[in-house]
């Protein structure tokens, strides 16, 4: 059964009346039955992509959270062969919240580094919904160091709301752990691909997004706080979750024009989750790009491309 968000119940009884349809049509293959089959998949399919095509930003939220989106999971298995995860911290436990190893993109050696949230209920209770704890990102740390050592490019795939903010996580040092991993990012002397796969949320995101080159897919978002979270804080009300979500400029197309993302890859009508391998494919296509692009760089020259792109934002016109 798919799930339908709560703006898409025109469509989903569309296709609710289309599947009715077609389980009677198998049964006497009617003439009639197959012309209003028709008529039916034509308007749910010109309704999907009426909708699509005018997205707010609280309903491109909405999509980004999706159950049904690929998640970090799935983009390794799709894309990465011979993945070997590598776990802990070193310092005090493993965060399956943040799932890195080794693997060969495209048949280049890279080190994969992610937000899991995961697809099902005990899924999300083993990742914790993708929140990080402060070992989930000194593990981040740990294996970048290992990929800088050993010249492996760093592909990072985002899809958080946010670190976890337990009081567990903030005696271990939440913040500093987030800061010292964003640190690492502008440190390295190879070349990191990010591509924000769902939820980019707050200083949880740009732990692991403080990259060379940052991709969104289409109706992705990318945001210093969740829109709940942001409306509590301006209006102290959680229910103006949707004005913050205008107001923040969290999608993709806005942060492209801002200068904060460097490319949006489109997804299929009805995002994602309704055509995942697409998107899987796309994706792979332009990682595997964007580390191309580095190929010449000295990582002297990489880690000042990297400084100057993050130094620019906000100060050109």
């Amino acid at each position: 059964m798919r799930t339908y968000l709560d703006f898409e119940k025109p469509i989903a009884e569309l296709e609710s009346k289309v599947a009715e349809l077609k389980a009677l049509a198998t049964d006497g293959d009617s003439v009639p039955i197959n012309d209003e089959l028709t008529r039916l998949e034509t308007k749910a399919r010109e309704a999907l992509v009426e909708t699509y095509a005018a997205l707010t930003p609280w309903q491109k939220t909405q999509v980004a959270r999706h159950p049904e989106r690929p998640h970090f999971t799935d983009y390794v298995r799709d894309l990465v062969r011979d993945f070997t995860p590598m776990a802990g911290d070193r310092y005090f436990a493993e965060d399956e919240a943040i799932i890195g190893g080794i693997g060969r993109l495209a048949g280049r050696s890279v080190m994969v580094i992610g937000h899991e949230k995961g697809s099902d209920t005990e899924g999300r209770i083993k990742h914790n919904f993708g929140m990080a704890r402060p070992e989930g990102y000194r593990k981040a740390v740990r294996l970048m160091e290992m990929a800088d050592k050993f010249s492996l490019p760093v592909v990072s795939l985002v899809d958080t709301a946010g670190a976890y903010p337990g009081i567990g996580a903030e005696e271990r040092g939440q913040a500093e752990a987030i800061a010292r991993s964003t640190e690492c990012c502008m440190r390295l002397g190879v070349p990191i691909v990010s591509l924000i796969i769902g939820e980019g949320g707050s200083g949880g995101a740009v732990a692991l997004a403080t990259a060379n080159r940052i991709f969104m897919l289409e109706h992705s978002i990318y945001t210093v706080a969740s829109p709940e979270a942001a409306a509590s804080i301006l209006w102290r009300d959680s229910a103006r979750a949707q004005d913050a979500a205008t107001n923040m400029k969290i999608t993709a197309q806005d942060l492209k024009n801002f200068g904060i993302v460097d490319g949006i890859i489109p997804e299929p009508v009805g995002g994602a989750h309704r055509d995942p391998e697409a998107v899987l494919r796309a994706a792979g296509d332009v990682i595997v790009n964007a580390i191309a692009w580095f190929d010449d760089y000295t990582p002297d020259q990489i880690r000042k491309e990297r400084r100057e792109k993050f130094m620019a934002m906000g100060r050109e016109a």
